[in-house]
């Protein structure tokens, strides 16, 4: 049930797909989850305010990985890629991603530059982190805005086509500045008014 301001998930089958939606839904923004492979012209942008592109288990290397159609990202909405969403993102767009040297899983201390995402942020953030892929080169037009010492390119952002891309999880506790940085996005970037409430939900089925 699209409502007047939504952000769809993509779902790759991640296990933290479902902690994605209710950290949007805590920001007073309604989300929807919805197939990865959805068509883009299924997606209403009239209603629909920004996508993330969700975790998912596989490498997206692999010859079976998931992977959304190309034209989501040319729909002009801004978009937020976590973990695998970030590694598809990149490989969509023309960059580079392989094995890490090392591997990263559990808490990791990552540094930022100053961006939107991370406004009011200190510059040195504890993040969680579970990958053994990661991102070696960035698509044209991206900037890398933070880095930990396992991954170069922890986070990345092309403003003018409202494109974005995290390594970590901002979704579980253990990222303490991750309700921040999805507000950030949700609000600040996507420009959701953030009004919405669970009971409007009840009232409406």
């Amino acid at each position: 049930m699209i409502q007047e301001e939504t952000i769809l998930i993509l779902d790759f089958g991640g296990q933290y797909t479902q902690l994605i939606a209710r950290r949007i839904r805590e920001c007073g923004v309604y989300s929807e989850i919805v197939p990865y492979h959805i068509f883009p012209n299924k997606i209403n942008t009239d209603k629909v305010r920004g996508i993330i592109l969700a975790g998912g288990p596989d490498s997206v290397q692999a010859q079976q990985a998931k992977r959304c159609d190309p034209a989501i990202l040319k729909l002009g909405l801004p978009i937020l890629g976590i973990c695998y969403g970030m590694q598809l993102m990149t490989l969509l767009l023309g960059g580079q991603v392989g094995p890490a040297e090392q591997s990263e899983f559990g808490r990791t201390s990552m540094k930022v530059l100053p961006h939107p995402l991370f406004d009011g942020l200190d510059a040195d953030q504890e993040v969680w982190m579970s990958h053994h892929d990661r991102v070696l080169s960035t698509p044209d037009g991206f900037e890398v805005i933070a880095s930990t010492d396992a991954c170069p390119i922890a986070a990345f952002a092309d403003d003018k086509r409202r494109l974005y891309g995290i390594q970590f999880h901002p979704e579980v506790k253990h990222t303490p500045c991750g309700p921040a940085l999805l507000e950030h996005f949700v609000k600040g970037i996507c420009g959701c008014k953030g009004l919405w409430r669970m009971d409007r939900l009840s009232e409406q089925l």
